[in-house]
């Protein structure tokens, strides 16, 4: 066997156990992370009208969770990066399990707001100390896709969340709406991982048991050869990385891709339950559909990133393709099946960029520059999550008509995907120079 088929099987061997070992526990970490912070779309359907909410105040509430959630962004990518995930992890989940739960004893706007609150601050610093996690392990020709099966949660999240949050809402246990169950029941599963990832997951892949020597020093070169191309495109301190034009651009692409991608999964359930008129457990299930379709969109854009080594055209084509999309589901005359259709394409797109955009951070920033840089970007991500579900909430309660907010959300896809051809490439030259030399 040649030296390089050698090399080329041991790297195979190496990636198959670190995809066995490591994605699964992320992926249900994640699932469980986006079903609680999202059931709020579901519980809507009911909760709403039983405690006489408004669209403005949902909306305020849904969004506010954001506000918690910027305070430990760059703090919980930096830990990870230092000290690893797994306690950092652990905790989040234990943490956040408990306030999402107390989100089903609410009777009060204000009572709403804070738990809301108190939730993100819970889950706070997850998805950046995520992607550095998987940084960590992966080397960069295997990375969109590792981030892509991280990243399906939120989308398998919702599309499993509709059923499962359906099936809850039909129920009235011991005089309790089914909406507040909703919030009990599915806040249990994060305890219950939070306790099972602290006894499991494994931070580094220095030192790992069930990585043969090789197969540890291939993954250790992979990523030195990485180091080496980086430094030589310049180093900078973590906080000198907050400044960079490309971090920049990378935060105003997700702050503003994100006020659209809140507005579209937060209304969702109540657009299709106002156009098919039936009953809210009923709504809630086929609400999950878009979401199934959003699942393939990520495996596909991924593998196609992966596969062509291009991360730009992946991340601006789907926001594009959304801003274009989105508003043919606001045409009158719609059957439910044809609302359907589109919501579907319209998730297929919206959905498609993420895997290729968190590659892009890593490509050319180093260990600490690169974590502060996510956390900072996640932040601008929670901005754009809260902006949108408040705006359009304060829309609706002022009567302005969805398709008006609609097409509100579908502009701000049409610009964060513009701003993706701002962004300035990593030269390819410095890239394979750096690579030569470490051979």
């Amino acid at each position: 066997m040649s030296s390089l088929s050698t090399i080329e099987a041991l790297s195979e061997r190496a990636m198959r156990k670190i995809r066995w070992r490591i994605l699964p526990l992320m992926f249900l970490i994640y699932v469980v992370a986006f079903l609680d912070r999202a059931n709020v779309a579901y519980a809507k359907l009911t909760m709403s009208a039983d405690l006489g909410f408004s669209e403005a105040v949902y909306g305020f509430g849904a969004g506010v969770f954001f506000a918690g959630y910027l305070i430990l962004e760059i703090p919980g990518a930096l830990i990870v990066e230092k000290w690893g995930g797994r306690r950092w992890f652990a905790r989040i989940l234990i943490s956040w399990g408990v306030c999402a739960a107390l989100v089903g004893l609410i009777k009060t706007p204000n009572q709403f707001y804070v738990t809301r609150f108190f939730l993100g601050l819970a889950e706070a610093g997850l998805v950046p100390g995520a992607v550095v996690y998987l940084n960590q392990w992966f080397p960069r020709k295997y990375r969109a896709r590792a981030m892509a099966k991280f990243f399906m949660a939120s989308p398998i999240a919702l599309a499993v969340g509709g059923p499962i949050s359906g099936w809850i809402l039909k129920f009235n246990w011991w005089g309790i709406h089914g909406w507040r169950w909703v919030f009990v029941l599915e806040a249990i599963p994060s305890i219950i991982l939070g306790i099972v990832t602290f006894l499991i997951m494994t931070d580094r892949p220095q030192n790992v048991s069930w990585l043969e020597p090789k197969e540890r020093d291939w993954v250790h070169d992979e990523m030195e050869i990485e180091k080496r191309e980086k430094a030589r495109l310049g180093k900078i301190s973590a906080w000198q990385a907050l400044g960079q034009r490309n971090v920049m651009i990378l935060a105003a692409i997700t702050l503003i891709a994100n006020i659209g991608i809140s507005g579209f999964f937060l209304w969702l359930p109540t657009t299709v339950q106002k156009a098919s008129g039936m009953p809210s457990h009923l709504a809630a299930m086929i609400s999950g559909l878009p979401f199934a379709v959003a699942v393939i969109s990520q495996w596909f854009f991924s593998w196609s990133s992966d596969r062509t080594g291009e991360r730009y055209l992946h991340t601006a084509g789907p926001l594009i393709l959304s801003g274009l999309i989105f508003p043919i589901t606001t045409l009158s005359g719609l059957s439910l099946g044809g609302l359907l259709f589109w919501l579907c394409v319209s998730s297929f797109a919206i959905y498609g960029y993420g895997p290729s955009y968190w590659v892009l951070p890593t490509l050319t920033l180093g260990e600490s520059a690169a974590a502060a840089a996510l956390g900072f970007i996640n932040i601008c991500s929670g901005v754009g999550s809260f902006v949108g579900p408040t705006v359009v909430g304060k829309m609706l309660t002022l009567g302005y008509s969805f398709s008006t907010a609609v097409f509100l959300l579908s502009f701000s896809f049409i610009a964060a995907g513009a701003l993706t051809f701002g962004l300035r490439r990593a030269p390819k030259s410095a890239l394979a120079e750096g690579r030569r030399l470490y051979h």
